[in-house]
């Protein structure tokens, strides 16, 4: 059973990103175009569980698949799609998660999304707090429940990407289309 843990931002975090950042390069090559630190621990101001999301760009999303045994001599588990079309999952930690990495094709749908949430809390302070507000409340009220946890978050979640989006178009223009 996985605890839900949120905690208050970790300076650390950074530092833990960019060292896997340095061992997935070195896994995919050539074939790894971008690699973001996305979710909530690349967010200074709020407090997350400690899970460092990574996000890389690839080329070609069916040859990722190519590399599992070395994401799992990474201490990676290979998940495939694990509910989202066209992306490559994996977490490393088994129940203890310390990472997830996912992988989308370039100029997709999902590099964009998770992108736009990102860049939007960092640029609006006051939504960022709301959020991490709601997490410290739903790991109060869920602390061995993070299918609850997670649920509690989807509306709000869904919300802001929207916004996100909205906002990302008309502060980046064409660009981002």
């Amino acid at each position: 059973m996985r605890k839900v843990e949120v905690v208050p931002y970790q300076q650390r975090w950074a530092k833990d990103y960019e060292s896997e950042k340095d061992q997935i390069e070195t896994v995919l090559e050539d074939e790894c175009l971008a690699i973001h630190h996305i979710g909530s621990t690349a967010i200074p101001t709020i407090s997350a569980k400690p899970i460092i999301d990574i996000m890389v760009e690839v080329k070609d999303i069916k040859k990722v698949d190519d590399f599992n045994v070395e994401f799992e001599n990474l201490g990676y588990e290979a998940l495939g799609e694990n509910g989202i079309t066209d992306r490559r999952f994996f977490k490393k930690g088994g129940d203890d998660r310390t990472h997830h990495v996912h992988i989308f094709e370039q100029e997709s749908l999902g590099i964009k999304r998770h992108i736009a949430f990102r860049d939007y809390m960092l640029a609006h302070p006051e939504e960022a707090k709301r959020y991490s507000e709601l997490k410290q409340k739903l790991a109060r009220n869920f602390p061995s429940n993070i299918d609850r946890y997670i649920e509690g978050k989807d509306g709000y979640i869904k919300e802001i990407e929207r916004k996100a989006m909205e906002w990302l178009r008309e502060n980046k223009g064409d660009e981002q289309e």
